[in-house]
């Protein structure tokens, strides 16, 4: 058996989505928007003395926050693309960033949960005229964000949110196929957002429902059930971003499509790892033992069949 043999040669490390930049700047608009809404709410809050509108600007900061970690994720990965400090590029950046989106989902989850349970145990009195046309706001702009952000996330190849779903062993494949290729940078902003609008609808509807009927109870009710919803699209990314930070194996059809491809002229595949770089980009380590005299740069044309393969790393050990 000969030392290993590496096929040695330059190459971009820049793994960022497709649509990087586009969605940079979606997102950037969008903030501008909760800003300029939340700046308004407060200032209208205080000339009017209206609590609830200072309220909702307050909850808009945090909407705007999470915004915020989405954009400067996509500016920072921008920057540093090229950096070589980063081994494998910066296409991770979005999804470190949908993780910590997803950890702030879940906490906004817990305390939707925990207002609502008290207000069971302790109902307080509710302006109605006052909160409905604010909820209205609330989800008009959630709308108009929602809106702006999926423009730029039409290669997203995700409209799930935080579910995924198991339909036998080609639709597994399609599923992971999406899954490397999804923006959960973009998707964090987005399930922010949809969570937002979602509790506004339940909000609308239950106050609508406690003034007709006097079902004050109907409230904390739909803040329950809002609490439920935000709380599962965060197990969602939480359970997809953590396994890409942990370079859990993306797509295990493709690996053994992999395997096969090199397998198929008598060689053996000896050790196989497969991870996602970046939205669209896998990196993959190969070690193959053969007998025969063939170098690396032999198994990297075989593998270039595969498009999302954009790192490739070929280790040869030849047998006696």
């Amino acid at each position: 058996m000969t030392e290993p043999t590496f096929q040695i040669s330059p190459h971009s490390h820049v793994f960022l989505g497709e649509d990087h930049e586009r969605a940079e700047r979606r997102t950037w608009i969008v903030i501008i928007l909760c800003t300029a809404m939340m700046i308004a709410e407060i200032i209208g809050g205080a000339l009017f003395g209206s609590l609830a509108l200072i309220a909702d600007g307050l909850h808009m900061s945090t909407h705007a926050g999470a915004l915020l970690l989405a954009a400067l994720a996509y500016t920072y990965a921008r920057k540093y693309a090229a950096d070589p400090a980063f081994t494998f590029g910066t296409g991770k950046f979005g999804d470190l960033a949908g993780y910590s989106s997803a950890i702030v989902l879940a906490m906004i989850a817990i305390l939707i949960g925990y207002e609502a349970i008290m207000r069971f145990i302790a109902p307080v009195p509710i302006a109605f005229d006052e909160a409905i046309p604010i909820a209205v706001l609330g989800l008009a702009v959630n709308i108009a964000s929602a809106w702006l952000l999926a423009g730029g996330h039409h290669h997203g190849h995700d409209h799930s949110l935080g579910h995924s779903h198991d339909h036998g062993h080609s639709h597994d494949h399609d599923h992971d196929h999406e899954r490397h290729h999804r923006d959960n940078n973009m998707r964090a902003a987005i399930i922010h957002v949809a969570a937002d609008a979602a509790v506004s609808v339940l909000v609308i509807a239950g106050l609508l429902l406690a003034r007709a009927f006097g079902w004050l109870w109907m409230d904390p009710l739909v803040g329950v059930v809002g609490a439920l919803v935000i709380a599962s699209w965060s197990i969602g990314l939480l359970r997809d971003t953590g396994a890409i930070l942990l370079d859990r194996m993306p797509d295990a059809v493709m690996a053994e499509k992999v395997r096969t491809t090199i397998e198929s002229e008598g060689d053996k595949v000896v050790d196989l790892h497969l991870w996602r770089l970046g939205p669209g980009h896998l990196g993959a380590i190969v070690s193959i033992a053969t007998s025969k005299p063939n170098e690396p740069l032999h198994y990297r044309k075989r593998l270039a069949d595969f498009p999302d393969l954009s790192h490739v790393t070929v280790e040869v050990q030849h047998l006696s």
